[in-house]
């Protein structure tokens, strides 16, 4: 019997790819987006699409309700829908700390709560959530992005061990920078809040979208992290964690950096771009 994956933010970049991928390996795809007018193409592939906001409980229940109906079996979640909020951690109204946790947090904690049952009666399944290197490493004018992927980070990490005695696999894959619109979204949500001039060397650098990745110094294709996603949802023992490209492996050991080293390194990377 073929195995069941249901795949949230597929519109683009990672969740697209990974669709497309699972497809190849002959896995039912469930493809996922919050219009599926943007991943009608994935249903030609042979993708079964929904619409999902990772937001509203009551979608996730109809499509988990849905997948079980017709496949009877769920075997893996790739937790993917996320955005990222810029700006300096001042600047950044409540409202929209609010809305990027919504999305990036309390998303896969709503998917996972509506699918774990279901691998926990068959005493299988995985769950992927895909982090980012900001989890691990924060970053001036990233702080609410990066807090989001920290806290996704901790909540995997706790779970790893709580599902384990159910049968089921926990893994985080963990980008560095990627090519895909990201950067440029990322951007875009730090011209909806108000800005500073006391940061003004820190939204320089948002400004230069190469600097946070898309087309920057090794940022890798999107098709490499959902090779690593595919990979995690195969194995028999998979990775607590699977850094992706060179970037996500040299940056994550910053993280044992003394603080004073690497806050003095951003210090310096603000001063050149101010």
């Amino acid at each position: 019997m073929e195995k069941t994956v249901c795949i949230t933010g597929c519109s683009s970049g990672i969740g697209r790819e990974t669709a497309k991928q699972f497809v190849e390996e002959e896995w039912t795809v469930y493809a996922t987006a919050r219009d599926v007018g943007d991943i009608a193409d994935l249903a030609e592939l042979g993708c079964e699409t929904a619409e999902l906001d990772v937001t509203n409980d009551a979608r996730i229940q109809a499509v988990v309700e849905r997948i079980i109906e017709e496949t009877g079996r769920l075997d893996c979640l790739v937790n993917n829908a996320g955005y990222g909020q810029l700006g300096p951690v001042e600047d950044v109204p409540v409202r929209d700390v609010e809305r990027q946790f919504d999305t990036n947090v309390y998303g896969p904690h709503r998917l996972i709560r509506e699918v774990l049952p279901h691998m926990r009666e068959r005493g299988d399944g995985t769950v992927v959530n895909v982090s980012s290197l900001a989890g691990r490493v924060a970053f001036p004018g990233g702080g609410v992005y990066c807090g989001s992927k920290a806290a996704l980070e901790s909540m995997t990490d706790s779970l790893r061990v709580e599902a384990d005695r159910f049968g089921v696999d926990v893994v985080l894959v963990e980008p560095g920078p990627v090519k895909t619109g990201f950067s440029n979204r990322a951007t875009d949500s730090a011209d909806d809040i108000p800005r500073s001039e006391e940061y003004s060397d820190i939204y320089s650098v948002i400004d230069d979208t190469n600097a946070i990745g898309g087309d920057g110094p090794g940022a890798i294709e999107p098709g490499e992290v959902a090779d690593w996603i595919v990979h995690a949802a195969s194995a028999t023992r998979p990775n607590a964690r699977y850094p992706v490209g060179k970037v996500a492996k040299l940056g994550s050991l910053a993280r044992v950096l003394p603080d004073s080293l690497r806050d003095t390194a951003f210090k310096l990377a603000l001063k050149i771009a101010g």
